[in-house]
C-alpha cells in the first residue's frame, strides 16, 4: 500500500509530467522526453538533474555510433515518490468532493 505523502519537489507542473513519464517507461530517451513535454535540451537537463541529485532518476550516457545519447529512468525511491505524491493529491481531491458535497 502507498503511503500518501505530498512531495513538493516533484509538484512543480514540468517535473510532475517529467516524472510521470519516466513512470510509465523503463528508460526514456532524453530526445523522446524533452520532444514529450515540450522543453528545451537546457530546460529538461536542468529538470533531471535536479531529480537525480534527489536519488529519483537515474541517468545513464551511452554512445551510439559517433554520438552520445542520454536516457533516463525513475530509481525505486523516485517511484514511491512519485506513487505517495499522486496518493496525496487523490486524498486532496476527494476531500474537496466531500466538502462541496
Amino acid at each position: 500500500m502507498t503511503t500518501a505523502r505530498f512531495d513538493e519537489l516533484i509538484h512543480p507542473a514540468t517535473r510532475l509530467s517529467l516524472v510521470a513519464t519516466l513512470a510509465a517507461a523503463d528508460w526514456a530517451e532524453f530526445a523522446y522526453l524533452r520532444d514529450r513535454l515540450g522543453l528545451s535540451d537546457s530546460a529538461l537537463s536542468k529538470q533531471l538533474a535536479t531529480l537525480e541529485e534527489a536519488g529519483y532518476v537515474a541517468t545513464e550516457r551511452r554512445l551510439e555510433g559517433r554520438r552520445h545519447k542520454l536516457r533516463a529512468r525513475l530509481t525505486a525511491a523516485g517511484r514511491s515518490a512519485f506513487e505517495g505524491h499522486v496518493a496525496a493529491l487523490e486524498e486532496i481531491v476527494a476531500a474537496a468532493g466531500l466538502a462541496t458535497g
